[in-house]
């Protein structure tokens, strides 16, 4: 009887997609609750460990204590561990075993990977698993090496390295934890060209997809072309950086709080990384909370696209975005057909990306009306917090240690939701639904 109740609610793979998660994250915050992941003069709630765990496993970087102070060394291992699996997918890593192993994948197995990945076939799945893998651990490698090296003219060599390989993977899962202390993050390397150009190459290229950097490490063969999907990213991605940190400098130049102070150069820098950092990575080298409201709230918008489909970024990724506008353009110029590099996007991507915004928008509105009745505080950094869980991007205003537990539990909420995207949510929590018998007729009504 329990087996049969127990293969129902995983039938589906959206169903194992969210146990599996959830999985991580209560077992994540268990060990946080241990007496040697935490300092001696720490005593941890669960909900604060819960909060931890949820912001790693989901890759998001809100936390509610200092990760580099009240974390002991295992402490910030185990939390390294959740942000390298949650980054890859928890199918990915099983995947990987099973693959050392020489076990077989199954069929549902590879229905769950298409799912995590947001392919539209199973078809050459398990290739693009050991590509994952293997550019994962070929940049983390390349960030830290690169860190250690700046970090050896501040520190002893064991911390350099230990700081180096922990911030590389962080940044390039997109999850924002940093052990700097005082949650500083890289306020104090505003300046510094390598660590910032470093930060947001893993950042970028961690929000990118890993379909998108398999294309450009083929692209170099002469009969491969770049795919719609890469195409598509890679630029909306650009634009998003140079509109993004044209903005945040047009607003903050002057603003004697945050960028007023600085050289030129530095301000370009913190521009930049401003601009690259909403893309769900949640690293700020100047105070979020000192920026302009202007810059805040365009932050949020960068923080509610986010990041591109099958990356270790959140939001509604930058290819939803892309086709909304692209149907906004097609409306407007009398088209039929959203057109797309020259390529027609199918109807049903298009009312796939309508459904993903509505549904995203519907939740960060839901919380943040919750949260302003529960936390006494103004509306911005309240809609500010909610978006960056949602995105899992883990910049914040300075709510996230203010919150009450209720508040707590809705950004848990949030950052789950956030991570395994509303639509995987829906289907997994959803009925299955038959394939329609008939089509209903025709109406119109006016729009606009």
């Amino acid at each position: 009887m329990f087996r049969k109740v127990f293969k129902s609610i995983v039938a589906s793979p959206p169903r194992i997609l969210v146990l599996g998660f959830a999985t991580i994250v209560l077992v994540g915050a268990g060990l946080l609750m241990l007496p040697f992941a935490h300092s001696q003069d720490a005593t941890p709630r669960f909900i604060d460990t819960l909060f931890t765990a949820t912001s790693a496993t989901c890759v998001t970087g809100l936390v509610v204590v200092d990760t580099g102070t009240y974390w002991t060394t295992a402490g910030q291992l185990i939390i390294l561990s959740m942000i390298q699996i949650g980054g890859l997918g928890f199918m990915t890593m099983a995947t990987l075993f099973a693959i050392m192993l020489k076990r077989r994948i199954s069929l549902k197995e590879r229905l769950v990977l298409q799912e995590a990945f947001n392919q539209t076939s199973i078809e050459g799945i398990i290739r693009l698993v050991r590509k994952v893998v293997i550019y994962a651990l070929t940049i983390e490698l390349a960030g830290a090496i690169l860190f250690t090296i700046r970090f050896l003219f501040d520190m002893p060599v064991g911390e350099a390295i230990y700081k180096g390989v922990f911030h590389a993977v962080s940044f390039f899962n997109n999850a924002g934890f940093d052990i700097m202390g005082d949650y500083r993050s890289l306020v104090d390397y505003v300046g510094d060209p390598l660590v910032n150009i470093v930060t947001m190459l893993l950042i970028i290229l961690g929000g990118l997809g890993f379909v998108v950097l398999s294309d450009l490490v083929e692209i170099r063969n002469p009969k491969r072309k770049l795919s719609l999907h890469s195409k598509v990213v890679l630029s909306m991605s650009g634009i998003l950086i140079l509109v993004g940190a044209g903005v945040i400098l047009l607003f903050e130049y002057t603003n004697a709080r945050t960028m007023g102070s600085l050289g030129f150069g530095e301000k370009l820098l913190a521009a930049f990384m401003q601009s690259v950092s909403p893309r769900t990575a949640g690293v700020n080298t100047v105070d979020v909370g000192a920026l302009r409201q202007a810059s805040q709230f365009f932050i949020v918008i960068l923080m509610f696209i986010g990041a591109s489909p099958g990356s270790t970024g959140g939001g509604i990724k930058t290819t939803t975005f892309t086709a909304l506008v692209g149907a906004v353009v097609a409306m407007v110029r009398g088209k039929e057909d959203v057109v797309l590099f020259r390529m027609r996007l199918a109807q049903e991507r298009v009312y796939k990306a309508l459904t993903v915004t509505l549904f995203a928008f519907s939740l960060v509105i839901l919380a943040t009306m919750i949260l302003s009745t529960t936390e006494d505080h103004h509306f911005l950094m309240i809609l500010f917090e909610v978006t960056s869980a949602f995105g899992t991007v883990g910049l914040t205003m300075g709510l996230t240690a203010q919150l009450t537990i209720a508040g707590k539990i809705i950004i848990i909420l949030m950052m789950f939701m956030g991570r395994l995207g509303p639509l995987t949510l829906t289907y997994a929590l959803g009925p299955k639904q038959g394939r329609a018998l008939y089509r209903n007729a025709e109406g119109k009504i006016i729009i606009g």
